[in-house]
């Protein structure tokens, strides 16, 4: 298996707009499914079954998740997107943090490197 695309989705597995798209498109993210591993990608949700912003504290209980099988699976290797930065709103600077405690099987957006190497882990 190749690299895990890693991208924010909804709840409703709407795959059609963005990353998601993408990953239905090019990697196999399954459309109805918004969370987990589906082909060679993994959905974050980043917005709720009615497509609406999900706040912070509920999608960093779904990084949490990923990150727990990213710890479980290091035999694969997940590139992630600016998870939350697209058509969910945030910016970088929030989105970022939740994903420092990501392993070395992840490949963090460039824009995130700065903004994770200052957190204090």
């Amino acid at each position: 298996m190749s690299e895990i695309f890693t991208f924010g989705s909804n709840e409703a597995g709407r795959h059609g707009a963005g990353a998601a798209l993408h990953a239905r498109r090019h990697h196999g993210a399954i459309y109805g499914i918004g969370v987990g591993l589906q082909g060679e990608s993994y959905a974050i949700p980043t917005r709720d079954k009615n497509l609406n912003t999900l706040p912070i504290p509920t999608i960093k209980a779904y990084v949490n998740e990923f990150i727990e099988f990213a710890n479980n699976n290091p035999m694969l290797t997940f590139k992630l997107t600016r998870v939350g930065c697209g058509l969910a709103g945030y910016v970088d600077s929030e989105m970022a943090p939740l994903f420092k405690l990501c392993p070395k099987n992840c490949i963090i957006p460039v824009e995130w490197e700065p903004i994770i190497r200052n957190q204090n882990v």
